[in-house]
């Protein structure tokens, strides 16, 4: 495995062992890569720095053209030190625009390296909207240059992710829904008619949780422990979780919550006007997350129509987030689009029923209540306010019957959301592409 050293990771802590030196070619001059390694197991990891690194203040900042400058010199160097480790890859995997520059880089600048001559590329997207847009420049400094007469659309011709995708052996996406939604318009950011041409080179696999990290059993961030046999002790975190959220404490109203990036994709304004649709009924809710001014001004802005029932809080906080897992009775998740999501994996661990928009990863991994007897959650197709406040309406009737909510709970609790499914998945496509290599 092969990172970057982004200056935020503490060097000492990880005990980094100084490996090797070398240069990257650049228009300006070259660059030098400096290579660290450490252990996770019997995993070997290397960090590749440089002043590419040193000097950025963020690890993801707003500006393209200094991240394509980043991660371009990143993924040259990545290739640099398999030869230098005289270490030839089966496979070459990357994950997104940051690293798509390694695998247009083996077909063009390294194609006619005899070393890499067995090596097969899979890239694997994340979020198909984060093309890279601006980072021409950087590529071509580093002698990687615009594509010209492919299938790609013309204004895609110098982007990284799409330049990764057009030469990729294999693509996958984080989950079977999202590989069938970038394919169409709505999804596809441009490329949904590209992408049509490599659909047999396409799969999806849902991304994994670590059972040990997200576990109810044995988090010590909650107020008290449970599982599926002993559920009703749950209940003494929601009562911790209202009274922390000077909320009403009362057992019987439901709780809702979202936790999640403020901005367009995750939906929240659909969230926030689904929730004024449906204040005639009893619910009290959470709101957690950060990002787009805007919207985390409406959030604050609903707590101020109604501050006996909701709670704005407008920070990153990991500690409140399983507080909130563990206590809320329902988590809305109103996503416009989501590739993989593991906020409703999470929250059916620790017994908090997933209402979502179905979409990508969230209809692979949440059953609805209407549709199933081994539902596990509550969907809504339109991505508006009123779909979801219907949706809502119904989820809050369900929760009212205090016979059939617990048996929601504990089929969301029994899923297997490990990576070891995934994981296993993942193996059948390396074998596939070191088949196909050889």
């Amino acid at each position: 495995m092969v990172i970057p050293l982004h200056k935020q990771i503490d060097r000492k802590q990880f005990n980094l062992e100084p490996i090797l030196y070398y240069e990257i070619a650049h228009s300006d001059g070259p660059i030098r890569a400096e290579v660290f390694r450490t252990d996770i197991g019997q995993l070997p990891v290397y960090l590749i720095g440089g002043h590419p690194f040193d000097d950025a203040d963020l690890v993801y900042p707003s500006d393209t053209l200094a991240d394509g400058h980043k991660y371009t010199f990143f993924s040259l160097a990545a290739l640099v030190l398999c030869q230098k480790l005289d270490w030839a890859p089966d496979i070459l995997h990357a994950q997104d625009w940051h690293t798509s520059a390694a695998i247009y880089a083996l077909k063009t600048i390294f194609a006619e390296e005899p070393f890499f001559q067995d090596t097969a590329t899979l890239l694997t997207i994340h979020n198909l909207p984060y093309l890279g847009i601006g980072a021409g420049p950087s590529l071509k400094a580093f002698g990687l240059l615009p594509v010209a007469d492919s299938t790609l659309p013309w204004w895609a011709q110098d982007m990284p992710l799409p330049l990764g995708l057009l030469t990729a052996d294999k693509i996958n996406t984080v989950s079977e829904g999202y590989a069938q939604e970038i394919l169409t318009p709505e999804f596809g950011s441009g490329l949904d008619e590209f992408l049509k041409t490599r659909k047999s080179d396409l799969v999806g696999i849902i991304n994994g949780l670590d059972p040990s990290t997200w576990n109810p059993k044995t988090d010590q961030e909650i107020k008290q422990n449970f599982n599926l046999q002993k559920l009703h002790k749950r209940r003494a975190n929601k009562s911790a979780l209202q009274r922390e959220m000077n909320l009403p404490q009362d057992p019987q109203n439901p709780l809702l919550a979202f936790i999640g990036r403020m901005d367009h994709q995750k939906g929240v304004e659909i969230a926030l006007d689904a929730l004024r649709i449906i204040q005639d009924l009893e619910w009290q809710a959470i709101i957690l997350g950060t990002g787009d001014h805007l919207l985390e001004n409406q959030a604050r802005s609903l707590e101020s129509e109604m501050p006996d029932r909701i709670r704005a809080v407008i920070r990153f906080d990991g500690v409140l987030s399983r507080k909130i897992y563990a206590g809320a009775d329902m988590m809305i998740i109103p996503s416009r689009y989501e590739p993989c999501g593991l906020i409703q994996m999470i929250a059916m661990r620790y017994g908090c029923v997933p209402v979502a928009r179905a979409t990508g990863g969230l209809r692979d991994t949440i059953t609805d209540y209407r549709e199933a007897s081994d539902s596990t959650g509550f969907l809504f197709e339109p991505a508006n306010p009123l779909a979801m406040a219907e949706t809502l309406r119904d989820a809050l009737t369900i929760y009212s019957d205090k016979r059939r909510w617990p048996y929601l709970q504990k089929r969301g609790m029994r899923q297997d959301f490990s990576w070891k499914n995934s994981a296993l998945q993942y193996y059948k496509l390396y074998q596939s592409l070191v088949k196909r290599s050889n």
